[in-house]
């Protein structure tokens, strides 16, 4: 069963804490992170596949609404405030819903349930990516990627049999990828999950590879394997 990845951006802590809870206890729903600015939560979404986002509107940097047109047209978006005079610009701007604060399990199981047609077309994307690679369009099974390296204006795509170079950047790709399958660990690698066999100081060894991981996604890489220790 595919898990609607989601994130929550809200700058309060009791906030995020009661909705982290609640999104605990939906099987078919993954907490992929917290943020409390808009900033943060825009880098982050540059960088990964994420499904839904809980967003706060009154916040510092940029608000909710001014995150909500920028990414509305890739993310689905459910709107958690105190404010009940941004229910129409919220609606406006395609939003699935709008909760008022202090929200409560049963009105955030309602609202979530919305969401269950998303999951299905989401459980329904393709499981293989086209690349364009110098006179040819290659097709590449996501199954069969251990990992994707920068390299200046290209990308090496290394397969279980090949190596393939394309040009074009992480921030045109990654969006392509599953989310729950990919993860950058460095700013010159995205990993295949499955492919991981160990973490050793600091790197990840896929085979006789090893692939450094940043200081900047070292917390984001650590929360995911944490997630899925024994």
């Amino acid at each position: 069963m595919y898990k609607l990845k989601c994130i929550i951006v809200d700058d309060e802590p009791l906030a995020v804490e009661i909705l982290e809870t609640y999104i605990e206890k939906i099987s078919w729903l993954e907490h992929s992170g917290s943020f409390e600015n808009g900033l943060e939560a825009l880098d982050f979404l540059t960088e990964n596949r994420i499904d839904l986002v809980f967003l706060d509107i009154q916040m510092p940097d940029i608000t909710g609404l001014e995150l909500a047109r920028i990414t509305r047209d890739k993310i689905s978006i459910i709107f958690t405030t105190a404010y009940h005079q941004y229910a129409v610009e919220g609606f406006e701007l395609e939003a699935r819903d709008y909760l008022l604060k202090p929200i409560s399990f049963d009105r955030f199981l309602k609202s979530v349930q919305k969401m269950k047609p998303l999951r299905e077309v989401v459980e329904e994307r393709a499981d293989y990516i086209f690349l364009k690679a110098e006179y040819k369009i290659i097709k590449v099974a996501f199954c069969d990627i251990h990992y994707i390296e920068g390299m200046k204006d290209y990308l090496r795509v290394v397969t279980k049999t090949d190596k393939i170079m394309t040009l074009q950047s992480f921030s045109k790709l990654i969006p392509k990828l599953p989310a729950d399958r990919f993860i950058r660990v460095h700013k010159s690698y995205v990993i295949a999950m499955d492919a991981i066999d160990s973490l050793e100081r600091g790197k990840v060894r896929l085979g006789d590879k090893y692939i450094p991981v940043g200081d900047a996604y070292k917390s984001n890489f650590d929360e995911y394997i944490k997630r899925r220790m024994a």
